[in-house]
């Protein structure tokens, strides 16, 4: 099944997210919403960054992460809260969080309101 995900045809134009646990759609392409591209580390506090200085020099690595709009199975926002946990409706797993006053990026972006999903936690499919 999961190779029937990953494969992309010709045919294939639409991108979907699906929680990795249960295989529910909890995303698509149309609820993702972009953002530019950070400064990388040098955005973070001194906590945050790497101790190593050859690290700095590296090029920035991708978002860890997609950020997208609210929507009806974030039951979270729906209840109200200024930044909680996204769990996903199927399986309680944990995808993402959320935050309304906004939150940063692995690339260093700041995105606000966030509604933030982990893509270690998701699979992406072409359907």
């Amino acid at each position: 099944m999961a190779e029937a995900c990953s494969s992309q045809t010709e045919a294939t134009t639409k991108l979907i997210y699906r929680c990795k646990k249960c295989r529910r759609i909890v995303a698509s392409e149309e609820n993702i919403v972009s953002h530019e591209r950070g400064k990388g580390e040098s955005s973070f506090k001194w906590k945050k960054r790497s101790s190593e200085a050859w690290e700095a020099e590296k090029q920035p690595v991708d978002c860890t992460s997609i950020f997208v709009e609210p929507m009806k199975w974030m039951e979270a926002v729906q209840e109200g809260n200024v930044g909680d946990k996204l769990l996903c409706m199927g399986c309680n797993a944990r995808l993402g969080n959320f935050n309304w006053a906004g939150m940063q990026c692995s690339c260093g972006a700041w995105i606000n309101p966030a509604f933030q999903l982990h893509k270690s936690r998701l699979d992406e499919c072409y359907m």
